[in-house]
Formats: C-alpha cells, sequence, structure tokens
C-alpha cells in the first residue's frame, strides 16, 4: 500500500491513522462476538488539565470501538486510604474488565499501594510488577499500551525487526524496559541496546541503528546526527514548553534523514489510546476463561 511521506521523503508512521484502523477493527471484533458488556474503568485524581483531556479521549475511543466505560472523579486531597478504597472496589467489581489509574497522582499520595490492587487480569495499563514480571517470562498478561503501540507502528509500516539493530533511549519502567523486552523476544528478534542520558557518545550509539526509539523525555534530543540514513526514529518523549508540546526528536531536521519517522503530536500518543481498547477487550476474554477454567492461551494482548 501507499505511505504519506513527509516533505524530506521519509514515511510518516502515522498513529491517529493506526489507531482508528484498530478501533474499526475492534469495534467489527465486539460486534462478531455478540456486543458483549465490556467495561474499562478510569480513576482520576485532581484536576490536572492535560490528565483531564487524555481520559477524556480514552472514554471517546472506547465508546467508539463498543466498549463500556465507567469514570471515577477523586479530589486531589483525598486520603490515601480512600483512594484504596475506590480502587478495590473497581478490582472486585466482575462487571469491570479493565482498570487504568491516570498518573501521575498528586503530591502525597503513593501510586505503587495502588497499583498493587489491581488484579493481572485487569492491569489494561500493564503497569504492576506482575504484569511486567509476566512480560519478562513471557506469559499472558497485558503490555504496556506505548511500547505495544510502538510494535504495532514497526509493524503496520513495514519496519523490518528482525535480526536489525535497535536502540531504545530511556529506561522507564512504563516504556524502555518494555520496549526493550518485545524489541528482542522471539518473534521479533532485534538486537536491542538501552541507552540514557549518561550514555558515552549517544549519538554515536543510535547512529549504529536501524530502529531508533527515544523516550527519554528530553526535549530535541535526537538531531540529524543520532540518526543512520533510512533508519526508522520512533518519537516517545513528551515536554511541555511555550510552544506546545514537543518530543524527544527534532523531527523537521530528523526526516530529511530517515526513513521512517513519527510526529509529535500524532505518533505514539494515539497508539497508545488504540492499544488500551485492544487491552481492554483481551482482558475480557481473559477473564472469562478464568470464569469457565479454560487454561489461558499465550499472547491474548501480545
Amino acid at each position: 500500500m501507499e505511505f504519506e511521506r513527509t516533505t524530506g521523503g521519509a514515511i510518516l508512521m502515522d498513529g491517529i491513522r493506526l489507531r482508528d484502523e484498530i478501533i474499526v477493527s475492534l469495534r467489527s471484533t465486539i460486534e462478531a462476538d455478540g456486543n458483549p458488556d465490556v467495561c474499562l474503568a478510569t480513576v482520576l485524581v485532581g484536576d490536572d488539565k492535560p490528565s483531564r483531556l487524555y481520559v477524556k479521549s480514552k472514554h471517546k475511543k472506547a465508546k467508539e470501538a463498543g466498549l463500556a466505560s465507567r469514570h471515577i472523579d477523586l479530589p486531589s486531597n483525598i486520603a490515601q486510604s480512600q483512594l484504596e478504597t475506590e480502587v478495590r472496589a473497581l478490582a472486585d467489581d466482575p462487571s469491570v474488565h479493565g482498570i487504568l489509574v491516570q498518573l501521575p497522582l498528586p503530591e502525597g499520595l503513593d501510586a505503587e499501594p495502588v497499583l498493587d490492587l489491581l488484579p493481572v487480569t485487569k492491569d489494561v495499563d500493564g503497569l504492576t510488577e506482575r504484569s511486567m514480571g509476566r512480560l519478562v517470562r513471557g506469559k499472558p498478561g497485558h503490555v504496556p499500551c506505548t511500547p505495544l503501540g510502538v510494535m504495532r507502528l514497526l509493524d503496520r509500516y513495514g519496519v523490518e525487526t528482525s535480526g536489525k539493530r535497535a536502540v531504545v533511549i530511556g529506561r522507564s519502567t512504563l516504556v524502555g524496559l518494555p520496549q526493550v523486552l518485545l524489541l528482542g523476544r522471539k518473534g521479533t528478534d532485534a538486537t536491542v541496546t538501552l541507552a540514557h542520558s549518561r550514555t558515552a557518545d549517544l549519538a554515536a550509539v543510535c547512529r549504529e541503528a536501524d530502529i531508533v526509539i527515544a523516550a527519554a523525555g528530553m526535549a530535541g534530543l535526537v538531531t540529524p546526527d543520532f540518526v543512520k540514513p533510512g533508519a526508522a526514529v520512533i518519537d516517545v518523549g513528551v515536554s511541555r514548553s511555550e510552544a506546545g508540546i514537543v518530543g524527544d526528536v527534532q523531527f523537521e531536521a530528523v526526516q530529511e534523514v530517515a526513513g521512517a519517522i513519527t510526529p509529535m503530536p500524532g505518533g505514539t500518543g494515539p497508539m497508545t489510546i488504540g492499544c488500551l481498547m485492544q487491552n481492554t477487550y483481551a482482558a475480557f476474554k481473559m477473564q472469562q476463561y478464568e470464569d469457565t477454567g479454560v487454561e489461558l492461551g499465550s499472547g491474548l494482548s501480545l
């Protein structure tokens, strides 16, 4: 198929387009399954405007996909114990299949004991240590939505991974570490380097790669000097500036060198939401299997 290209000739890896394809496909799947009541619950604490807008967009896409959704809106001064009570109630509710606690929480609240309350099958953001452990072990579970979205983009836009060299810049448990695992697993078969802000001669390390995934949260970090001609460049970093949202990649300059590139915004952000919807439906299927005693198959949400 024909791909849109940037002014510099690189393939534009359009996350909005692919997200919408995922939503349409998921809706068809749910309709073919008899339109079961599949529910995503979100929990938002406080009045952070970007978080509120992000949660709103998740509910909009859930509706488009044919999913039900529920939202718990809590004040920023809520006690830790009350927040945990609210999340525990969702965890115990059989009509709720996926739970997303919007992070970061306001100052004074500890996210870890809250996330620990999530059953692994309902952890649709793939944030808990149990979900990460399942990813490491190759067992069924939910992959964090952003790195999963990156894999969907690479596949959709024909970026070869087998035998290729990839560099992931950033070592967060939300993106960097699971991204390394996904790229290096059997069937994807990339040779992966985990880099970060303290990597010596980071630009030279990245120039060796066929795929560069920038997830450091450092605005404009990746310049053309980081990119081997023809390499695929995925921008996951998000920084807020006076000019608006910017990524880790200097898009205008890098697209002159890259073979494929994501925009920012419009690249990995929309894919995070699309993969959240896929994970929620996978969560529903997992819980169905649990209820019937059928052993889980591998890779339901991978």
